[in-house]
Order: structure tokens, then sequence, then C-alpha cells
């Protein structure tokens, strides 16, 4: 379990969120077009997931933004904004903001991507939504960056998470 913050109130999620080092959990999200991705699908690529409560914040709408822009710079990488929101917002998000650099990806139909990764909410107001992180994955599976944002209502580390791109 680990413990956050919602405007200063503590909530919590189930289980933990994976270590640097470990083997990243496989998973199977869901993109606007309605087909499953796996972290098969991205063999030999960098993944990025920038996890976020919904596209309706304005947290996660800049965190989006942010991580649209900073993908195009990046090789052999890519980004998958991944919320409960439904498939179809997240399209309708990217579409109306013109973003082509990342994939929406929703796990809604997944409730063991919110297990595996730790970052389902259990408690407060957003219970059912996901927490906010930004977990980096190399093209051999292992996790090589994560950033669980205690205060669920700022933003992530982006410079970090770029940084560890670069190199």
């Amino acid at each position: 379990m680990e413990t956050l913050y919602f405007k200063g109130t503590p909530c919590h999620t189930y289980g933990t969120v994976p270590a640097v080092g470990e083997k990243a959990p496989g998973f199977t999200l869901v993109t606007p077009e309605l087909k499953e991705v796996t972290c098969d699908d991205f063999h030999g690529k960098r993944i990025v997931l920038n996890i976020f409560p919904s596209l309706d914040t304005p947290v996660c709408a800049a965190s989006v933004r942010r991580f649209n822009e900073a993908a195009s710079q990046f090789d052999n990488t890519v980004v998958l904004c991944v919320s409960m929101d439904l498939p179809f917002a997240a399209a309708r998000f990217c579409e109306t903001e013109g973003l082509r650099n990342v994939i929406p990806a929703s796990a809604f139909r997944s409730p063991i991507f919110a297990e595996n990764y730790g970052l389902q909410l259990v408690d407060g107001p957003l219970a059912g939504l996901l927490a906010r992180a930004v977990i980096i994955i190399d093209t051999d599976r292992k996790i090589i960056y994560r950033d669980l944002v205690e205060e669920i209502t700022e933003e992530p580390r982006y410079d970090e998470a770029i940084d560890v791109l670069r190199h």
C-alpha cells in the first residue's frame, strides 16, 4: 500500500508500485479504437507510462501535453497516457489538443494493470481511479524510472523523466 495525498488528505493505493530495477509487469490496455494493446506490442522500445486519474483535470491534461511534446524528441520510445477514462474521451481530448506523439490507453477494462502496478486508489475522493505516476520501462522490460507523485494535484517531475530518456 502506498500513501498519497489529495489536497492534503491521505489516501491509499492497493499494493505498491514496482521499484526501479524490477521487471515491469505485463499489461493490457485499450486504445481509442477499442483495440487492446499489451507491453509486448512495444517489444524493443522504451515505454513511458504517464499514469493519472482523469483527463478531465487540468494537471492530468498538462501532463499529457508535456509528454506529447517530449515524446517527439526520442527515437525508440513510446508514451502511453494511462487512466480509467473511457477510450472515447481520451481520443476526443487528444484530437481537440492536436496531440499525435502519445497513445491514449485506458485501464477501464484492466483491473490487473492497477493491481500489478499498485496504482488504484482505494479510498479518498478519487477512489477507483489511478494515482499519478510516471514509470519508464527499458527495452529489456526493466523499470528504469519511477515517480509516484505524492500530492495527486501536483504534476510529475518531467525533467527527471526526460533526463532518464536522454541517457
